[in-house]
């Protein structure tokens, strides 16, 4: 019922939408036509491995990799856009080279793109904790990290808008601690008959829940907000039994189902002391590297459908051609998944885990989807040398925002 709900609704607004920018449109039915707007996430793989080298190789148009990025963005041309590992530069310093060097001159044909405003802030990536997470028997090194990461801001995030960022009202949840979470889905300890013990009181007292951050960022369109939040979740694998990462990044995505459910978010705080989450007409767009797959890959079950499943969460299900043509070429463990290979945006090992859908762009009620695609060209062509850019896929959805709403 739901699905027929929004089918029909969006293919009214498109209807909308045509009429109202037609020739004989008249000025008030412009004035409260929907705006068509399209967010979108990569992961583009624009970290490096040393504090500074993001930089250095921005500084200059002729960065290979950087170039192939900027134009899997040229050609999907997003008006909102969040980039997964994008290394964390204080002021804006690596996007503005971004934007000017490889954003701001067409590649390969492909139009330059302006975006504006750009917003960046600190990740929990590389920020020692103090302590021996690992159980290693040192204290060093990113397994010690809130997040990991050899270096603070490694694999950091990066969003990029048409539109206008309010950046006084927004949040970063950057320092809130993973104990705070009600019924949080602690690592447990598998030598002990107590459960969720793998930390002490003392390591949950300072730790924090984001890999990078959770950032809630209202991006102002046709006349009103609409708060593009963003995340990069830990990969559920990379540790032992007690599944520490696999815990962090479930409850990781659950922090935004309970950050849009109303009545679910009273305990969250942001990095200003601001409570709560967002109202119940408040309009949203979820976007990031989930790193989290709903029918296959080592994330814990249940992690990623919550978030999907959210009663105000709209999953619009982009696919492409060539993620089903590459799971039946590469064969592996794409053999035996369960999941649809049109819905992946992650082509990985073909042994384990096989490609993955784990990048997401969830719109809300409230906004309309009428159109969701992943940037997955085919074998043949001309652009699938764009799928080396990096190991994900762009995800673009475009939203109707109505003027009316």
């Amino acid at each position: 019922m739901q699905r027929s709900r929004w089918f029909l609704t969006s293919v009214l607004a498109v209807a909308a939408l045509v009429a109202a920018t037609t020739p004989a449109a008249t000025p008030a039915a412009e004035a409260s036509a929907s705006k068509s707007v399209r967010f979108a996430t990569f992961n583009a793989s624009l970290n490096r491995a040393q504090a500074g080298q993001l930089v250095a190789d921005l500084s200059t148009p002729d960065n290979a990799q950087a170039r192939e990025a900027a134009e899997v963005i040229q050609r999907n041309r997003p008006d909102v856009l969040l980039v997964n590992e994008f290394d964390y530069v204080p002021g804006n310093a690596a996007a503005d080279l971004f934007r000017k060097n490889y954003l701001g001159v067409g590649q390969n044909g492909a139009a330059p793109i302006d975006y504006p405003y750009a917003f960046t802030a600190p990740a929990n990536t590389g920020v020692p904790t103090g302590f021996d997470l690992d159980r290693n028997g040192k204290v060093e090194g990113g397994n010690d990290a809130h997040g990991f990461g050899t270096f603070e801001g490694q694999y950091g995030m990066l969003v990029l808008s048409k539109y206008p960022i309010d950046i006084a009202a927004a949040r970063t949840f950057q320092r809130f601690r993973w104990v705070d979470m009600p019924d949080a889905l602690l690592p447990d300890d598998p030598a002990t008959p107590a459960k969720g013990d793998w930390y002490s009181p003392e390591i949950l007292n300072v730790l924090r829940l984001s890999s990078k951050s959770h950032w809630d960022l209202p991006i102002r369109v046709a006349g009103s907000d609409v708060h593009f939040l963003v995340s990069h979740p830990t990969p559920p694998v990379f540790d032992g039994p007690e599944d520490r990462n696999g815990t962090k990044n479930h409850d990781e995505v659950r922090f935004w189902a309970d950050y849009v459910t109303p009545g679910k978010a009273g305990y969250i705080y942001d990095d200003r002391g601001g409570r709560g989450g967002l109202g119940p007409r408040d309009r949203f767009v979820v976007a990031g590297d989930n790193n989290a797959d709903q029918h296959d890959g080592d994330g814990i079950d249940g992690g990623i459908e919550r978030l999907l499943r959210a009663p105000r969460v709209i999953d619009p299900h982009p696919g492409s051609l060539g993620g089903a043509q590459a799971a039946r070429d590469q064969g592996g463990a794409n053999t035996t998944h369960r999941g649809p290979a049109f819905l992946d945006t992650g082509d990985f090992a073909d042994n384990t885990p096989g490609n993955l859908r784990v990048d997401y762009v969830l719109p809300s009620h409230g906004l309309v989807p009428w159109r969701a695609e992943v940037f997955w060209p085919l074998p043949d062509s001309p652009l699938a040398r764009l799928n080396d850019a990096s190991d994900h896929r762009l995800v673009r959805v475009d939203v109707l925002v109505p003027r009316w709403f």
